[in-house]
């Protein structure tokens, strides 16, 4: 358990931490060109410790459920599944019993270490099959993304799960493989179908174009209907589970919970810097790349889905199942191949800008 820094620093000691990376690879970018030998093994060092740092600090956190809000209640059916309680409920049936095996074979820290490897781990190989010697950059601004530290420390389940999905994607030539690892990521929380089914749609209709017009749409459909919306999927099965339809149509009396309902148009911002960018690589620029076209239109169709219930409670963890991709579609093709003069200084300044906001969000207002 790791006591080093008190709880009340915990989050902050580790955005500090990624606060300085980010400056260093930015001032980095301006001094070596990207491909420079000397970056990539200092990148590749740095990339490592990284991810086995973060690992064991989120990993090994002391249980709290003031600072990490789950946690407590992970903790506690935890320690009623080691003292013999059976799985009773059916939220997410797949992860309790995964919970019920751990606690017949591990301790309770043990529990939370191996989530943190679950959470990481689908992430580094993701950024290594796809990203190969450059795989730091896809790393990094997977960590910088708004929601990476409270999936990891708070979200657990829905943090391990959007991760498997980006493992099924590096192994999408291995169809049985793949589908498997699908299987597994909806096991562990069922928002993940969504993405599936975004999946599955973006193998037959591959349009960009009318895609990011459908997102714009939905904008405007948000505004004028947006409550309407809320109802309609809870009433499609979304509500079946009990805590997606608090999510969706609940009333919440907690004053800092009404704070962030309403329709959220920082987020949108902040969601639209993907949309600007796919459409840029692939409209503008006419960048040509399987993987990267179906990763920005399942980005859009899931992220569409977030705006028509915007206002629902706790709408973050919606945005969530297009957010853990994010950073992919705006990064990715900078560093696939060459599109612009000193493209490593414009890496630096694109993960600066993208961490601004999650830094903002996450540290100045939290």
């Amino acid at each position: 358990m790791n006591t080093l820094v008190p709880l009340e620093y915990y989050s902050l000691f580790y955005f500090n931490l990624l606060l300085a990376i980010v400056l260093w690879t930015f001032i980095q970018s301006n001094l070596v060109k990207l491909v420079d030998k000397g970056n990539l093994r200092f990148k590749n060092v740095l990339g490592l410790f990284l991810v086995v740092f973060t690992i064991v600090y989120i990993g090994t956190r002391p249980i709290s459920g003031f600072y990490f809000v789950d946690m407590r209640t992970y903790a506690n059916y935890f320690e009623r599944y080691a003292a013999g309680e059976q799985v009773s409920t059916d939220k997410d049936i797949y992860f309790e019993y995964f919970m019920k095996w751990c606690s017949s074979i591990m301790s309770v820290y043990d529990f939370f270490f191996l989530c943190a490897v679950l959470y990481i781990t689908p992430m580094y190989i993701f950024c290594k099959k796809m990203l190969r010697e450059y795989w730091f950059y896809g790393l990094l601004i997977l960590f910088l993304s708004l929601t990476f530290w409270s999936s990891g420390v708070n979200g657990m389940r829905n943090g391990i799960a959007t991760s498997l999905v980006l493992l099924a994607l590096a192994y999408r030539e291995n169809k049985i493989l793949m589908a498997g690892i699908f299987i597994i990521a909806t096991a562990f929380h069922k928002s993940t179908i969504l993405i599936l089914a975004a999946y599955l749609f973006t193998l037959y209709f591959t349009n960009t174009k009318t895609l990011i017009k459908f997102w714009f749409f939905c904008i405007i459909l948000s505004l004028l209907f947006g409550a309407f919306w809320q109802t309609l999927f809870a009433g499609f099965g979304f509500g079946e589970d009990e805590r997606l339809n608090e999510y969706l149509v609940a009333e919440i009396e907690d004053a800092a919970i009404e704070l962030k309902l309403g329709f959220r148009w920082d987020f949108l911002l902040y969601s639209a810097s993907a949309v600007f960018a796919g459409w840029y690589y692939i409209v503008k620029q006419k960048y040509q790349d399987v993987l990267y076209h179906q990763m920005f239109n399942m980005y859009l169709i899931t992220n569409a889905f977030w705006i028509l219930v915007i206002r629902a409670n706790y709408s973050n963890r919606f945005a969530y199942l297009s957010w853990f991709i994010m950073g992919i579609i705006i990064l990715y093709p900078m560093i696939k191949v060459k599109m612009f003069d000193k493209q490593h200084v414009l890496i630096g300044r694109v993960l600066i800008i993208y961490f601004s906001f999650s830094y903002l969000m996450n540290v100045i207002l939290s």
